[in-house]
């Protein structure tokens, strides 16, 4: 099957089945998508009950079959795909993508992101891309997931509006999924550094949802990349939110949960990126603050890395030196003093001048000896000795 064969092929399985269609993912695994769609197509139930089986799956995306027998998932899944494909016309599916300026994606195009390699059987079937970016340079191991809550505060915008600016500032690229709150804080702060950012849809990229987010959704086309694994005309469901948070998880080296609450859809996303071996960090919040619930969560529960400052996010990228001191952790000068320096300096009154001979008196030393050390700790900027003064700067 040639590239062009394949692409069309998973185009319509994009059609056929939903993102949480695990039997749809196990069929085309097994047998591949084009001979998959020659089983749908002949009606043959027993290569999709024998995938089903060996695959062992549960299939999510209808609530009778849990663990039933793979015939009958089987059967349930050839009817759902048939009663889709009697509807479905992939031509002019990709007329409109293309009318609209999108481009699909798919396994062997130089821009399939390999990251989602991890995602094994469950990697989407294709990507619809929307913008100039492209997705494998703006993905995998130097890219930062920002994902938190859509009813965040003030606080936690702020966090991830700064981190996103600072580490896209950097070059690092700054994926979220378009959401009201901290999604589009990170995609602001981002774009107001013209650092790229990558907002990764749960519906059809001609329906830019939420519409209230319309305008940054646009930016985001326009300067870098819209991407999901609906195909066009796709509304956005919870259960597409939920199965869309896979491909964030996978597509970013770390995801940063900034805000979150006790059962934030966020932390689906932090869950996702820990089941393939991603990192995860998670942002403080005041104690009693239920929008920072989840993230101190995370922090206890799941061995997230807490974090404060985009510093402590760029040195959790793979092949990243350690960009120095933290702003968090300027060294007090007095930590470098010894013992010796410590008494001199404690023998200076903190808000008025001395002498150097009153200095030696107080502590019992010669006026030469505690001269001696007066001048090292002018020489750290500590003390300033002017003659016979000597005062703390």
């Amino acid at each position: 099957m040639t590239l062009d064969d394949d692409r069309i092929s998973r185009v319509t399985w994009s059609l056929l089945a939903e993102p949480s269609d695990a039997a749809a993912h196990a069929t085309c695994t097994e047998y591949g998508a084009g001979a998959g769609l020659e089983i749908l197509a002949a009606e043959d139930v027993g290569p999709i009950a024998r995938a089903i089986e060996k695959h062992r799956l549960a299939d999510p995306s209808d609530p009778t079959t849990r663990r039933q027998d793979p015939q009958v998932s089987g059967r349930a899944a050839l009817r759902r795909w048939s009663e889709r494909r009697r509807r479905i016309d992939v031509d002019a599916v990709l007329d409109q993508a293309r009318e609209q300026g999108m481009r699909v994606i798919v396994p062997g195009d130089q821009e399939w992101p390999s990251a989602l390699e991890d995602l094994d059987k469950r990697a989407p079937f294709c990507l619809w891309a929307h913008g100039p970016g492209r997705a494998d340079a703006l993905t995998g191991a130097h890219a930062v997931a920002m994902v938190g809550s859509r009813a965040s505060t003030a606080y936690g915008e702020d966090c991830a509006g700064s981190f996103s600016a600072a580490l896209a500032g950097e070059g690092i690229p700054i994926l979220s999924g378009g959401a009201y709150g901290i999604d589009a804080a990170a995609h602001r702060g981002a774009l107001g550094v013209d650092g790229a950012t990558v907002a990764i849809l749960a519906g059809g990229l001609d329906r830019l949802y939420p519409r209230g987010n319309e305008r940054l959704l646009q930016a985001v086309r326009e300067r870098h990349l819209l991407l999901s694994e609906a195909p066009p005309g796709t509304a956005p469901t919870r259960w597409r939110f939920l199965e869309r948070n896979r491909l964030i998880a996978a597509l970013a080296r770390v995801t940063v949960v900034v805000e979150a609450s006790w059962r934030s859809g966020a932390l689906s996303t932090a869950r996702r990126a820990e089941d393939i071996g991603r990192t995860i960090a998670a942002v403080p919040g005041p104690v009693a603050s239920a929008a920072s619930a989840g993230c101190h969560r995370l922090i206890r529960e799941n061995g997230a890395t807490l974090v404060t400052e985009a510093q402590e996010i760029r040195e959790l990228l793979p092949h990243t030196d350690p960009a120095g001191e933290s702003s968090h952790a300027v060294q007090d000068e007095l930590d470098i003093l010894s013992p010796v320096e410590h008494r001199v300096l404690d023998a200076v009154p903190p808000r008025s001048a001395t002498s150097p001979r009153r200095v030696g008196e107080e502590i019992g030393w010669e006026e030469r000896e505690v001269r001696a050390v007066l001048g090292r700790l002018d020489l750290l900027g500590i003390v300033r000795v002017e003659g016979e003064r000597v005062r703390r700067r």
